[in-house]
């Protein structure tokens, strides 16, 4: 609502070029507050209001726009104005904007950056997609071991400006091999002894990725340590830059939409829903619902297995949904608390001893519970009382035969190197189904070749 308010008095500001007022709306509130305000301008207006603002600021603001917003302006701008603003970005923010950008475009502007930035630019989109170097921002705080604590200060005043963050100080050696990390405020802490060397003052037990690590184990270990950023090194060890919190927040929402998506039996969308294509939204759902659709195949062809069994004893199908929905439900709520606690790294493959042990108990208990209610209904059902106890036993068998299959198959999956969440739950709700209309089969055909023999045992 503000932001609407703000549109005529922009417009104005344009209109009667009010350099100083425009300049002075650059920087009187937060930068995402000022894109907020901006939000009903075009490109090109949007664009012309930022010219009023230092580079930084206007670096800033910018990156608060939406996507559409930035490569409309990034693609329809001089080419020589929007250099000049990826010059000031991050190195990985514009890299990633780069990626989305007409390469013949990419060209024209890269040609128009510095050698050092040109070349920055051209290593960093060499990492593969989805590796801590293709996150990392080579903005950060180095720092010699060999410096004392003043001089570190006065070093880090020189680079201030350029960087990102400076909650942690690298200390590296001549060829920039990582020898430790000092703290923003350990280094500040330690200015009443001035003399003291980075070397003595520096941790040398350094957490570090390597530039080729995935990048959700990245932020696995970001998490387990509480870091604000990470230093990522060659195989060598040389420092190459940090992932900050930031990107790392970005990268868990990412591998977190990738994962929902997965689990709902759906290829991950490579842009945003509105954005995806029909025809590529539809191979993305179709390729899924195909094979979801073989397997419901096959518990068809399960039932035509049994039909005669089926067609003797007809109450036997008025508990078929029953079964498998016990055995689906309980098997894609193990999938789902299994794939979420692997990917924040609290279950690992060495565990799954102990995830057979805790999710066969888990089957006891709610099978118990379910059997339970199964065989109240099968009491009112079933042509005899004593056909009623195939209904509890058969959800028993059925309900730990889902959660096992849910918790040990994206263990499989995993150990295989693919990602667990391809084991979605509509995909162990099929495999459970066929095993339900086995079990349960199976258990009635038991009850039914016993109840004979008992009757005769009786009489």
């Amino acid at each position: 609502m503000i932001n609407t308010l703000y549109l005529p008095e922009l417009r104005e500001m344009l209109a009667e070029n009010r350099t100083e007022e425009m300049a002075e709306f650059c920087t009187a509130v937060h930068a995402g507050v000022t894109a907020e305000f901006m939000e009903g301008l075009t490109p090109s207006e949007a664009w012309r209001v930022l010219q009023h603002a230092e580079p930084f600021r206007r670096c800033e603001i910018f990156g608060f726009f939406s996507e559409d917003k930035q490569l409309q302006i990034l693609e329809g701008e001089d080419r020589q104005e929007i250099a000049q603003l990826i010059e000031v970005m991050s190195p990985d923010d514009r890299v990633d904007i780069l990626e989305e950008m007409d390469q013949g475009i990419v060209d024209e502007l890269l040609s128009l950056l510095s050698h050092e930035e040109r070349r920055n630019v051209i290593r960093l989109r060499e990492y593969p997609d989805s590796s801590a170097g293709s996150v990392m921002t080579t903005d950060v705080a180095k720092l010699e071991e060999h410096l004392t604590v003043s001089q570190a200060l006065a070093e880090l005043g020189h680079q201030a400006e350029e960087l990102e963050t400076i909650y942690y100080l690298y200390v590296v050696d001549e060829s920039d091999h990582l020898r430790g990390v000092v703290s923003a405020k350990q280094l500040v802490r330690s200015i009443v002894q001035p003399d003291k060397s980075l070397e003595e003052l520096m941790e040398e037990d350094v957490v570090k990725v390597d530039a080729f690590d995935d990048q959700e184990s990245v932020a696995q270990i970001v998490a387990r340590y509480d870091l604000l950023a990470i230093p990522v090194v060659d195989r060598q060890n040389r420092m190459l830059g940090i992932i900050t919190h930031d990107d790392v927040i970005d990268v868990v929402m990412e591998e977190a939409q990738e994962d929902v998506q997965r689990i709902g039996a759906v290829n991950p969308l490579e842009e945003t829903y509105l954005k995806t294509p029909l025809l590529t939204l539809g191979w993305k759902r179709g390729m899924w619902l195909i094979i979801l659709f073989f397997a419901a195949l096959l518990t068809a062809f399960a039932l035509e297995h049994y039909e005669a069994r089926i067609d003797q004893h007809v109450w036997l199908v008025m508990f078929i949904p029953l079964v498998i929905s016990a055995g689906g439900n309980s098997g894609g709520q193990s999938s789902t608390l299994i794939i979420s606690s692997m990917a924040r790294g609290e279950i690992q493959l060495t565990d799954w001893v102990k995830v057979v042990r805790r999710e066969i108990a888990m089957g006891l208990m709610l099978g118990s519970l379910l059997g339970l209610l199964g065989w109240g209904a099968g009491l009112f059902l079933a042509p005899k009382p004593m056909y009623a106890a195939i209904i509890p036993i058969t959800i028993l068998c059925v309900v730990i035969c889902g959660t096992l299959s849910g918790s040990l198959l994206p263990l499989f999956f995993r150990r295989l190197g693919l990602d667990p969440a391809l084991m979605s739950n509509p995909f162990v709700a099929g495999i459970v189904d066929i095993l339900g209309i086995i079990i349960y089969m199976s258990v009635a055909g038991v009850f039914y070749s016993l109840y004979p023999m008992a009757e005769a045992v009786a009489g």
